[in-house]
């Protein structure tokens, strides 16, 4: 199943700056992670902000928000999560 999630970062304001840099090296190498295992599907910044729009491929809606919210950002992040269903005249692209 895939879905199509935006991610808007809200960095905490009195958090010491090496323990939030701690947090998005965490945050990174789960991404790359999921990455290669094929379940991140496309990562993309959203310029000018502190935000992406990511596409995630995963076997079920518990399975996403386990993914989500095991995130190291997810306490600071608002969560936009839409699924995507197949276009009928999108090309059969493999």
């Amino acid at each position: 199943m895939l879905y199509h999630v935006r991610m808007d970062v809200h960095p905490p304001v009195h958090m010491p700056a090496a323990e939030f840099d701690a947090l998005k090296l965490a945050e990174r190498e789960m991404a790359q992670a999921l990455q290669r295992r094929g379940v991140w599907v496309h990562l993309w910044r959203i310029a000018g902000q502190y935000s992406n729009i990511s596409v995630f491929d995963v076997g079920s809606h518990d399975e996403l928000h386990d993914i989500l919210s095991g995130l190291p950002l997810f306490p600071f992040m608002a969560v936009a999560v839409m699924p995507l269903a197949r276009h009928p005249s999108a090309l059969d692209v493999a």
